[in-house]
Parts: structure tokens; sequence; C-alpha cells
């Protein structure tokens, strides 16, 4: 059986943003939430993989150039694994460039993500958008 950890792991080290989006919807239950922080430019709660498609991937494909998350670290208890790292991007619109610190919080049950949560300095995320 696949632990917690190596699901998580599966969303972020893929060999391509195509491949972690695949592993995203395979282990992500059908009513997932998934809590963009408050005070980030796509902060809300959003339902299933379709609407989570829909309101932060499509946005973040096509407004930043070179969006990413590159994880430092993970810590996993029972059913929460923890993600910590750095976001980094170039806002199209400005060309503003940003890198801010963040932390995922994913709950897990029967190998199926059920929820995410964001937690971020969106300061600079902010800023690169003016």
């Amino acid at each position: 059986m696949i632990s917690n950890l190596d699901i998580i792991k599966s969303t972020y080290e893929g060999d391509t943003a195509a491949e972690n989006g695949k592993n995203l919807q395979k282990y992500l239950s059908n009513n997932a939430t998934w809590k963009e922080a408050d005070g980030f430019p796509l902060a809300g709660v959003y339902i299933g993989f379709e609407e989570i498609s829909k309101k932060v991937f499509k946005p973040l494909s096509t407004e930043w150039t070179d969006y990413r998350f590159a994880v430092d670290g993970y810590v996993a208890a029972d059913n929460r694994v923890f993600a910590y790292g750095t976001y980094y991007g170039r806002y199209n619109e400005t060309g503003r460039t940003f890198h801010a610190r963040v932390a995922h919080l994913w709950t897990l049950e029967n190998n199926k993500i059920l929820s995410f949560e964001q937690f971020v300095d969106s300061v600079p995320v902010i800023a690169s958008m003016k």
C-alpha cells in the first residue's frame, strides 16, 4: 500500500507538471476541498478536480510564467502531510518576479486526498502584480 507521504510527493516530484497533475487527479477524492489562503490572488475554497483546475491551475498557467513550488521538505503524521518550501514566478502583466515562503497541508484517507490548505506569504505575490 502506498503511503500518504508518497501520494503527496507524487503530486510535486513527477518528471513533468503534467505527470504531477495526473497524480493529483488520480488521488484526489471527488469532493476534495482546496483552500487557497486568504489574501492570496486566488483566495477561496474550491471543490473537486474540475473546479480546482479552472479556478487555480488555469490562472496559474496562463497569468504567470514559470510559476512553481520548490519543495524543501515534508512532515507526515497520521492522515496529514505538510509540504513546505518556496513559490517562484513572474506575473505576465507586469513582468515582475517574486518568491514567497509557503506550506501546504494535505489531509488523506484510504489513499485519497480529502483536502488541501495553503499557507503563504502573499505580500511578495501581490507586490509582483502591481
